[in-house]
C-alpha cells in the first residue's frame, strides 16, 4: 500500500468515525421512552391499599385499646373476642388464652384483615372519588366503613361463626357502637393516608426540562 492509498484509507476511517459519533450523540439525546400507565393502574392501587390498610388497622386498634382502658376493660379485649372466630369459645378463657404470643397473633390477624379491606377503600377513593372534595370523600369512606361493618357482622359472621364454631361471640360480645366506631376510624384513617399511595409517573430529568 503506497502513501496515497494510506492517506485515502485514513480519510475513509475518519469519515466513518464521524458518522458513528453523530449516531451516538443523536441516540444519547433521544432516550427510549419510559413505560407508564395510561389507564387506571389497578395493580398499583391494590398494592398501596394493601399497605396503607395495615396503617389504618393499627390506627383503629390503637383507638380501641385506649377506649377499652377508659371504660375499665382489658386493652386487647377486642382481639380476644375476634380470636373466637378461629378458636371458638376457648378464646374467651383467660386461662387458655393468657399469653402474649396468642394475643400478638390475634393483632397480626386483625392488621392483615385491615390490609385486605384497605384495597377496597384505596380503589374506591382513587377511582371514584379522586376529584371529589374532602367532605365528599369523608362521607364516602364513612358510608363504606359502616357498610363493611354491617356486611361483616350481620351478613357473614352472624351465621358463619355459629355454623363453624357454635356461637355468635363477635356479634354478641362486641357492642354495636364499638364495632361501628372501630370501622369508622379505619375508614377515616384511610382517607388521611390514601394520598400517600397515589400513582405519580416517574419522569427523567430530560423529560422534565
Amino acid at each position: 500500500m503506497n502513501h496515497a492509498e494510506i492517506k485515502r484509507r485514513l480519510a475513509e476511517l475518519r469519515e466513518e468515525i464521524g458518522q458513528l459519533e453523530t449516531e451516538l450523540s443523536s441516540t444519547a439525546e433521544t432516550p427510549e421512552p419510559q413505560w407508564q400507565a395510561t389507564n387506571y393502574y389497578t395493580a398499583y392501587y391494590a398494592t398501596t391499599g394493601f399497605l396503607l390498610g395495615g396503617v389504618a388497622a393499627m390506627s383503629s386498634l390503637l383507638v380501641n385499646v385506649v377506649g377499652a382502658l377508659m371504660f375499665g376493660k382489658q386493652p386487647l379485649e377486642l382481639i380476644r373476642v375476634y380470636l373466637t372466630f378461629p378458636m371458638g369459645e376457648q378464646a374467651l378463657d383467660f386461662s387458655a388464652v393468657d399469653n402474649g404470643l396468642t394475643l400478638a397473633i390475634g393483632c397480626c390477624l386483625y392488621i392483615a384483615t385491615g390490609m385486605v379491606y384497605g384495597i377496597l377503600f384505596q380503589i374506591v377513593l382513587t377511582r371514584f372519588a379522586g376529584d371529589a372534595s374532602f367532605g365528599t370523600k369523608f362521607v364516602i369512606v364513612s358510608v363504606l366503613a359502616i357498610a363493611v361493618w354491617l356486611v361483616n357482622f350481620y351478613g357473614i359472621l352472624s351465621w358463619l361463626q355459629p355454623l363453624l364454631f357454635g356461637g355468635r361471640w363477635i356479634v354478641e360480645q362486641i357492642p354495636w357502637w364499638v364495632a361501628a366506631i372501630t370501622h369508622l376510624v379505619f375508614g377515616w384513617t384511610m382517607l388521611i393516608v390514601y394520598p400517600l399511595g397515589r400513582y405519580t409517573p416517574y419522569r427523567l430529568e430530560t423529560e422534565k426540562s
